[in-house]
């Protein structure tokens, strides 16, 4: 048998007896594995936990699909007879979730291929963006339903968006100069629609903060203050958000190794619009991350000797044990 296939089977067997990782390190264990199959080498506790999390991942797209998707007809008849108060889906709203699943299935796939610690994975990087685009623009085109066409067409211009408000790339990361001018005129767009409460005057110069602070209670200079409260009341939104923007470009870019929101957050008052549209735009995950949750009903997983478990793992070994065959 196979040293993959063991593994695998092994990492059924953590899951369903809930076995805590480090079983792999028990010399008895050791000894027993090495009884039944001299030839076969034990993971180590780090494999065990990545194949864990790919498991679970495969388990759980493959679980969705089944019990609801596959399931359609099996859902509706028991709405239908129990006459639950929970409003079935129509037939327009069963093909949307179908095409979504099928958009967002290829982006399920490279974010498994990258998220992975057991190989390289920056030299699947170009290939895995390529496909994407690829797929992305295949279904645009086959998209019956109006939500789902959308969604394609919004997939690929977010992470544009995202990585022109990142000042650690703006331009560079653009190889395309159509790409580089339709993510800024974006922006732009975007940002000229934000609403700045009056609290959040648009770019305010530094150097008037000494010289208006001491005149601000003068009668002589009431006149020019009220002069300046007009002309900031009828600027131009779409001009702001374009000024801003070039302003942006202009600075110098962010080394790779800093942090883009602290710098974000350090010049929110220099440019108040696309601080607001960044805080929508890098907020966007590029791949899977391990959900924070509390440990909860799960004592026979956490326990003196698996007091390590973080909360994903908890919920990953909870789920495969309920749902692997």
């Amino acid at each position: 048998m196979r040293q993959g296939k063991i593994d695998e089977e092994l990492v059924k067997m953590i899951a369903t007896d809930f076995q805590p990782f480090s079983i792999v390190e028990d010399k008895g264990f050791k000894r027993y594995s090495n009884a039944l199959n001299p030839s076969y080498s034990l993971p180590s506790r780090k494999t065990v936990s990545q194949s864990i999390a790919n498991m679970y991942q495969r388990e759980a797209a493959s679980l969705k699909e089944k019990s609801f998707l596959k399931s359609k007809d099996a859902i509706i008849s028991t709405l239908a007879i129990t006459n639950a108060s929970v409003s079935p889906l129509s037939q327009e709203e069963w093909s949307i979730l179908q095409e979504v699943c099928t958009i967002l299935e290829p982006f399920q796939e490279v974010t498994v291929e990258i998220s992975a610690e057991s190989y390289v994975t920056a030299s699947m990087v170009i290939l895995l963006a390529k496909g994407l685009q690829k797929v992305t623009v295949s279904y645009q085109r086959s998209a019956t339903t109006q939500q789902a066409s959308d969604l394609g067409n919004s997939l690929c211009p977010n992470m544009a968006n995202a990585t022109a408000l990142d000042p650690r790339f703006k331009k560079v990361a653009f190889g395309d100069a159509r790409a580089e001018d339709e993510a800024f005129q974006r922006i732009a767009t975007a940002a000229g629609r934000v609403t700045l409460s009056s609290s959040e005057p648009s770019q305010q110069p530094d150097q008037q903060e000494g010289a208006g602070s001491a005149a601000e209670g003068s009668v002589v200079w009431r006149y020019f203050h009220d002069r300046v409260a007009g002309a900031v009341s009828t600027r131009n939104p779409t001009a702001d958000a374009i000024m801003e923007v070039r302003s942006y470009l202009e600075e110098p870019l962010l080394p790779k190794s800093s942090d883009p929101l602290k710098w974000w957050e350090s010049r929110a008052t220099l440019y108040p619009r696309i601080t607001k549209l960044m805080a929508e735009r890098l907020c966007i995950v590029a791949t899977s991350v391990p959900s924070e949750r509390i440990f909860s009903k799960t004592g026979q997983i956490v326990s003196e000797r698996r007091n390590r478990l973080k909360p994903s793992k908890v919920r990953e070994l909870a789920f495969l044990n309920a749902n692997l065959p």
